[in-house]
């Protein structure tokens, strides 16, 4: 991989990187409390509902940090854009649209085929 591609794709990763730590508010403040015993059934199951999807967008934000994190230390020992599969290098389409990508097209494919 050339040395411009490389930089490219790490300035990448780290602004998504800053953008999932640093540009949330508090992030106490996202989740909204489960519905207690305010308001009728209706609003009990939506505030619910609201807290349940809150939890599951902190737990992508959280798997997407360790892929990014992940991508970063492929970069320091030198095989970041190689498949961890079938050892090919990873197209460049691909890491432009997944920069944290740690298979090729083919191999991730394979992991999830099409149903």
């Amino acid at each position: 991989m050339e040395p411009g591609d490389l930089r490219r794709y790490k300035n990448r990763l780290l602004e998504k990187q800053q953008d999932l730590l640093f540009d949330k508010p508090d992030a106490e403040g996202r989740v909204p409390r489960a519905g207690g015993w305010e308001g009728d059934l209706g609003d009990q199951a939506k505030a619910d509902a609201e807290a349940e999807l809150e939890i599951r967008l902190h737990q992508s934000e959280g798997r997407l940090l360790r892929a990014i994190d992940e991508a970063l230390a492929r970069m320091r020992k030198g095989t970041y854009g190689v498949c961890e599969v079938c050892k090919q290098p990873i197209s460049k389409v691909r890491l432009e649209a997944v920069p944290w990508a740690r298979l090729c097209r083919d191999c991730k494919e394979e992991e999830h085929p099409a149903a």
